[in-house]
Protein backbone atom coordinates (compact mmCIF):
# COMPACT_ATOMS: atom_id res chain seq x y z
CA UNK A 1 0.00 0.00 0.00
CA UNK A 2 1.31 3.45 -0.94
CA UNK A 3 1.89 5.93 1.87
CA UNK A 4 -0.68 8.71 2.07
CA UNK A 5 0.22 12.05 0.56
CA UNK A 6 0.32 14.94 3.03
CA UNK A 7 -2.90 16.93 2.91
CA UNK A 8 -3.05 20.67 3.63
CA UNK A 9 -5.72 21.90 6.02
CA UNK A 10 -6.75 25.25 7.45
CA UNK A 11 -8.18 24.06 10.75
CA UNK A 12 -5.88 24.12 13.75
CA UNK A 13 -5.44 20.80 15.50
CA UNK A 14 -6.79 20.56 18.98
CA UNK A 15 -9.39 18.70 20.92
CA UNK A 16 -12.59 18.61 18.93
CA UNK A 17 -15.31 16.35 20.21
CA UNK A 18 -19.06 16.43 19.71
CA UNK A 19 -21.06 14.37 22.18
CA UNK A 20 -24.78 13.70 22.53
CA UNK A 21 -26.14 14.97 25.83
CA UNK A 22 -28.46 12.00 26.31
CA UNK A 23 -25.82 9.57 27.67
CA UNK A 24 -22.57 9.80 29.63
CA UNK A 25 -19.38 9.69 27.55
CA UNK A 26 -18.38 6.32 29.05
CA UNK A 27 -21.53 4.69 27.60
CA UNK A 28 -21.15 6.01 24.05
CA UNK A 29 -19.37 4.55 21.06
CA UNK A 30 -17.25 6.88 19.01
CA UNK A 31 -16.58 7.82 15.41
CA UNK A 32 -13.17 9.25 14.51
CA UNK A 33 -12.88 11.87 11.79
CA UNK A 34 -9.35 12.71 10.65
CA UNK A 35 -8.34 16.35 10.21
CA UNK A 36 -8.33 15.94 6.42
CA UNK A 37 -11.88 14.54 6.49
CA UNK A 38 -12.96 17.47 8.66
CA UNK A 39 -11.29 19.91 6.25
CA UNK A 40 -12.92 18.23 3.23
CA UNK A 41 -16.35 18.66 4.86
CA UNK A 42 -15.59 22.30 5.57
CA UNK A 43 -14.50 23.03 2.01
CA UNK A 44 -17.25 21.04 0.26
CA UNK A 45 -20.25 21.71 2.48
CA UNK A 46 -19.57 24.93 4.39
CA UNK A 47 -17.51 26.85 1.82
CA UNK A 48 -19.42 25.18 -1.06
CA UNK A 49 -16.31 24.85 -3.21
CA UNK A 50 -16.23 22.64 -6.29
CA UNK A 51 -14.34 19.41 -5.68
CA UNK A 52 -11.55 20.33 -8.10
CA UNK A 53 -10.96 23.65 -6.29
CA UNK A 54 -11.10 22.10 -2.83
CA UNK A 55 -8.74 19.31 -3.93
CA UNK A 56 -6.26 21.91 -5.14
CA UNK A 57 -6.33 23.66 -1.77
CA UNK A 58 -5.64 20.36 0.01
CA UNK A 59 -2.93 19.37 -2.54
CA UNK A 60 -4.67 16.11 -3.50
CA UNK A 61 -6.33 14.87 -6.69
CA UNK A 62 -10.03 15.44 -7.25
CA UNK A 63 -10.73 11.72 -6.95
CA UNK A 64 -8.84 11.55 -3.65
CA UNK A 65 -10.82 14.55 -2.38
CA UNK A 66 -14.04 12.80 -3.40
CA UNK A 67 -13.09 9.69 -1.39
CA UNK A 68 -12.10 11.80 1.65
CA UNK A 69 -15.36 13.77 1.70
CA UNK A 70 -17.47 10.63 1.13
CA UNK A 71 -15.77 8.92 4.07
CA UNK A 72 -16.29 11.99 6.26
CA UNK A 73 -19.98 12.26 5.38
CA UNK A 74 -20.54 8.57 6.16
CA UNK A 75 -18.84 8.91 9.56
CA UNK A 76 -20.80 12.03 10.51
CA UNK A 77 -24.07 10.39 9.45
CA UNK A 78 -23.19 7.29 11.50
CA UNK A 79 -22.48 9.47 14.53
CA UNK A 80 -25.71 11.44 14.23
CA UNK A 81 -28.04 8.56 13.38
CA UNK A 82 -26.57 6.04 15.83
CA UNK A 83 -25.97 8.53 18.67
CA UNK A 84 -22.17 8.32 18.81
CA UNK A 85 -19.44 10.69 19.89
CA UNK A 86 -17.75 12.37 16.92
CA UNK A 87 -14.05 13.00 17.54
CA UNK A 88 -11.77 14.90 15.17
CA UNK A 89 -8.10 14.04 15.39
CA UNK A 90 -5.09 12.70 13.51
CA UNK A 91 -4.41 12.27 9.83
CA UNK A 92 -1.42 13.06 7.62
CA UNK A 93 -1.93 16.81 7.46
CA UNK A 94 0.00 20.05 7.54
CA UNK A 95 -1.57 23.28 8.71
CA UNK A 96 -1.62 26.01 6.08
CA UNK A 97 -1.39 29.58 7.39
CA UNK A 98 -2.86 32.58 5.59
CA UNK A 99 -5.58 30.59 3.81
CA UNK A 100 -8.12 32.24 1.54
CA UNK A 101 -11.16 33.89 3.09
CA UNK A 102 -14.65 33.77 1.67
Amino acid sequence: MRPKKTRWVKCEPGERCFKPRCKPLSKLEGVYLSLDEFEALRLADLEELKQIDAAGLMHVSRSTFSRIVASARKKVADGLVNIKVIRIEGGCCKIKKGWMKK
